[in-house]
Formats: C-alpha cells, sequence, structure tokens
C-alpha cells in the first residue's frame, strides 16, 4: 500500500506542471502580447493581455489537454488520467508561448513599418506646418492623426479655433511622405464619433 502511494506521488510531482505553469505563463504572454503583438498593435494594456492569455490558457486546459492526456494514456496506460492530463496541458501549454513568440516575431516587421510611418506622417505634418502654416505650430502636440488606409493618414493640427483645425492627407508610401492639403476643415473626432472611419 505504501508502495502504491509512493509511486502515485512520484506520477503526481512529476506531472503537476500544468498550473503552475499556467499561472506563470499567463501574466507573462500578457507582458509579451503587449511588447510583442502576434497582430496589430496587439491588446493594448495590461488588463486586456491578461485576459486575452487567461483565455488562450485556459482553453489549452479544458480543451486541449484533456484530448492529447488520451493520447497520451494510450501510449503509457499505466499513468493516471490526471497525470497524463497534466503532461499534456503542461506541453500544451509551452507549445502556445511558443506559438505567441512566434507570431509576435512574425509580425514585427509589420509593426515596425507602422511605426515608420506614422513617425513619417508627423515629420511630414511638423515640416508642413512650420513652413506653410505657422499659426498652426502651437498645436503641433495635440496633432491628431486618423489612419485610413494602410499608407494614407488624415491629421488634424488644433489651432487659434478649436472648431477649426489645419487637417491633412498625408501618404506614407513615399519618402518623404507627401502631404495634402484637407480644405474640409473637420476634426478628426467628428469622423471617429459618427462611425465613418476606423
Amino acid at each position: 500500500m505504501d508502495e502504491l502511494r509512493l509511486t502515485r506521488l512520484r506520477w503526481r510531482l512529476r506531472g503537476a506542471w500544468q498550473w503552475p505553469l499556467f499561472f506563470v505563463l499567463v501574466p507573462a504572454e500578457a507582458v509579451l502580447l503587449n511588447e510583442l503583438p502576434v497582430w496589430g498593435d496587439g491588446p493594448q494594456g495590461v488588463v486586456p493581455g491578461l485576459l486575452l492569455a487567461g483565455f488562450l490558457n485556459l482553453g489549452v486546459v479544458a480543451l486541449g489537454a484533456p484530448l492529447l492526456g488520451r493520447v497520451v494514456r494510450r501510449r503509457r496506460p499505466d499513468l493516471p488520467r490526471g497525470v497524463a492530463n497534466d503532461y499534456a496541458g503542461s506541453v500544451l501549454l509551452g507549445a502556445l508561448l511558443a506559438a505567441l513568440v512566434a507570431g509576435g516575431l512574425a509580425n514585427r516587421s509589420a509593426v515596425e513599418e507602422r511605426e515608420s510611418d506614422r513617425l513619417a506622417q508627423f515629420v511630414a505634418v511638423h515640416d508642413y506646418v512650420v513652413s506653410q502654416a505657422p499659426e498652426y505650430e502651437p498645436g503641433l502636440a495635440g496633432a491628431d492623426a486618423l489612419q485610413l488606409s494602410h499608407d494614407l493618414y488624415r491629421t488634424c493640427v488644433p489651432g487659434p479655433d478649436a472648431r477649426r483645425p489645419l487637417c491633412l492627407f498625408v501618404e506614407t508610401d513615399q519618402r518623404p511622405a507627401g502631404v495634402r492639403l484637407d480644405r474640409e476643415q473637420v476634426p478628426n473626432t467628428a469622423y471617429r464619433n459618427a462611425g465613418g472611419f476606423d
């Protein structure tokens, strides 16, 4: 009887890594999703990152671990179901982490390109305001950029009359970025509130 208990304890200790890994990986993946996003700009915050990482890891543990645990038990019928599920869950949690890292690295060039485009459009707006509309120069710090398409931004710079900003279309598919004046002096917030653009 004692030998059976010791054997079960050994199995349990060898297989009980799933939940400790879960509680370590969720916050680590939340940071990872923000610092190395798999898509777009990622969840953009610690709380959204924690929620997303938590749901992903919970899905792996709740759905994937029992399925893979059955495969493990076919190969090792001597293992109790709980231990096989723990083994499977631990492997799947590690695989999820590896997939998030790989996805983040694959998306890194797209993130860097977006950052480069944002910087290029702000530089273009700055240069235009300084040379063509110096009365708007104090409002450069409050410039509001709205991305209309992959390489097209509409940037509005507040001026003396807050209801009539200087708005510019900036195309970042060229260097330096191309700038065209938008004669419609409507702030970007009007388009956002109306659901006109993302």
